[in-house]
C-alpha cells in the first residue's frame, strides 16, 4: 500500500495540488455563501392544504391547528418556528427541531399540516428541494 501511495504522490506536480486546492476552495466558498438562507420574517400555517395563518416572527406565541388525526401545536419564537407536538405517529416534523432559514419547511403529513418560514432572501423553492 506504501508503495502505491508513493508512486501517485510522485506523479503529482506543484499545479496538480493548486488546482485541487483551489476546487475545494471553490466548494466551501459557494457551500457558505450560496446555500444558507436568509432571515426569515414570517411563517406560514396550513392544514389541508389551506392557509390557516399568516404570523410575523416577532413575538412568542403557540398556534393550535386541527387536522384528521388531532390538534399539531407550532410554537413561534423570534426569528424561528418549530413543531411542538403532533398526534402523527412517526413524529418526523417535530424532529425537524427549530426551523430557522428563510424558505424551511416542516410538513406533518399524516395530520395535512406544515410550516414554512417566509423571508426576502429565500434561496431555494423548499418544494424543489
Amino acid at each position: 500500500m506504501r508503495r502505491f501511495l508513493a508512486q501517485w504522490c510522485g506523479l503529482l506536480r506543484a499545479g496538480d495540488v493548486f488546482v485541487a486546492l483551489a476546487g475545494l476552495l471553490v466548494c466551501v466558498y459557494a457551500l457558505l455563501s450560496l446555500w444558507r438562507g436568509g432571515a426569515p420574517d414570517g411563517a406560514v400555517v396550513r392544514a389541508g392544504g389551506k392557509v390557516v395563518a399568516e404570523v410575523d416572527l416577532a413575538r412568542e406565541r403557540f398556534i393550535e391547528v386541527p387536522g384528521p388525526l388531532g390538534v399539531t401545536i407550532i410554537e413561534i419564537q423570534p426569528g424561528r418556528a418549530r413543531v411542538a407536538s403532533d398526534p402523527g405517529p412517526r413524529q418526523y416534523c417535530v424532529r425537524q427541531g427549530w426551523l430557522t432559514q428563510a424558505g424551511a419547511v416542516a410538513i406533518c403529513a399524516p395530520n395535512q399540516v406544515s410550516l414554512s418560514l417566509t423571508g426576502r432572501a429565500a434561496d431555494y423553492d423548499s418544494l424543489n428541494y
